[in-house]
């Protein structure tokens, strides 16, 4: 039975359907959660949770995504939820002889000048490229559209959509990574 049938089948009330969409669908659900958490145990409460709001939500389901994506929301939205009931709940014993020194690269004001002087550079690197390449790279590299959804979404074909990215990815990687001579050439 396909997973459409199963998702049918399971908001008509049949539990055996729900029974084998979970079975389904469970490895990929719990290597997601594995992944957000960190931890084998979390991860297994995590997907737990995902199961019981799925099943609990599955009148709602409308169809408009794949079963599969809606539930791995729910899985992220989960993880997402555990991790900052942990994080707020979470305590550490400070030693009074431990130096307090936060190494955290978020918190070094010399690693967030630099990811910000960086990020200004990719954006102008971006805004440099033909709205064409431009198009394809954020379609493909930010919102992680497989190539096929960018063909349809620009109405070009598939082969086009590979051939656009790769020539943006060259310049852009031109423009933010010269080779040695290029960048002397440039500083003349």
């Amino acid at each position: 039975m396909e997973l459409a049938d199963l998702v049918t089948a399971a908001q008509a009330g049949d539990r055996p359907a729900f029974d084998e969409l979970v079975r389904a669908t469970y490895a990929d659900a719990y290597t997601l959660a594995y992944r957000l958490t960190g931890n084998e145990e979390d991860a297994r409460d995590v997907v737990q949770e995902a199961y019981l709001r799925a099943y609990k939500g599955l009148k709602r389901f409308r169809g408009d995504a794949q079963f599969s994506t809606w539930l791995y929301r729910i899985v992220a939205n989960c993880g997402s939820t555990l991790l900052s009931k942990r994080s707020r709940s979470r305590q550490e014993q400070l030693d009074d002889e431990a130096p307090l020194i936060d190494e955290r690269p978020e918190t070094d004001p010399e690693v967030q000048a630099d990811a910000s002087l960086r990020r200004d550079e990719v954006t102008a690197a971006l805004a440099e490229l033909p709205p064409k390449l431009r198009a394809v790279v954020v379609l493909r590299d930010v919102y992680d559209l497989p190539h096929e959804a960018i063909a349809h979404e620009l109405g070009i074909s598939e082969a086009a959509a590979k051939v656009r990215l790769h020539r943006a990815r060259r310049k852009l990687r031109e423009r933010l990574l010269p080779m040695r001579g290029e960048e002397e050439a440039r500083a003349v």
